[in-house]
């Protein structure tokens, strides 16, 4: 079994990115990843994979969600309770995680990005507070950069009713990004609260100057 300590030295070389969904954790990463010849790991891109690795022993809220149907996720439960039973949100499969990035080459830098990154799991594996920083969005931001990628009505557009699916939606997402904040403030971690203000480069400058770079 590895110990923390172990584990933290092995993850020095990584940078984590997390927060709210729309916060532009994606677009920050891929920017400092080419900047700085860094790999990059996104959560999102494994969500798949790790669902199939997981078991209802050690996912039992991943398992009861993928059993329901769209109507049951979005529509017939209140946002507070799709937020304390949404899997990634409870931290299932985040071991997952560090066991892919303990697999990586330790050869050069790692930027690790996605809303999985929940403040009071990863900060143990941080060898100093600032290898990570959580984006923030308001609810403006977060819709705005939905609605420009086009995926704003990806999800509730597959329910019965669209427009309800939708505001359950983005209150659970609000709901999550608030906690995620006062997480990492309690944890004395950084946070950067992002608003139509800030342009895409002052984002990826901000996070880059917390990272040392």
């Amino acid at each position: 079994m590895r110990g923390a300590a172990e584990v933290r030295e092995r993850l020095r070389h990584v940078r984590w990115i997390g927060g709210g969904s729309g916060g532009g954790k994606s677009t920050v990463a891929r920017r400092l990843a080419g900047e700085h010849g860094w790999r990059l790991y996104a959560t999102d891109d494994v969500m798949a994979e790790h669902g199939r690795r997981s078991t209802a022993l050690d996912s039992p809220l991943l398992c009861a969600f993928a059993a329901m149907d769209m109507d049951e996720r979005w529509l017939l439960r209140s946002p507070e309770v799709m937020l304390e039973t949404f899997h990634w949100f409870r931290g299932e499969g985040f071991g997952l995680i560090v066991d892919d990035l303990l697999r990586l080459p330790d050869t050069t830098g790692v930027i690790v990005e996605g809303f999985r990154l929940l403040p009071r799991l990863v900060r143990p594996l941080l060898a100093e507070p600032g290898n990570a920083v959580w984006l923030l969005p308001t609810p403006g931001f977060r819709r705005a950069a939905f609605e420009s990628r086009g995926s704003l009505w990806a999800i509730a557009g597959r329910t019965s009713d669209p427009e309800t699916a939708l505001r359950n939606l983005l209150r659970r997402d609000l709901l999550f990004t608030e906690r995620v904040g006062a997480e990492a403030r309690a944890l004395a971690l950084p946070v950067v609260e992002v608003d139509a203000a800030m342009t895409e480069d002052e984002l990826t400058a901000r996070v880059a100057a917390g990272f040392g770079h």
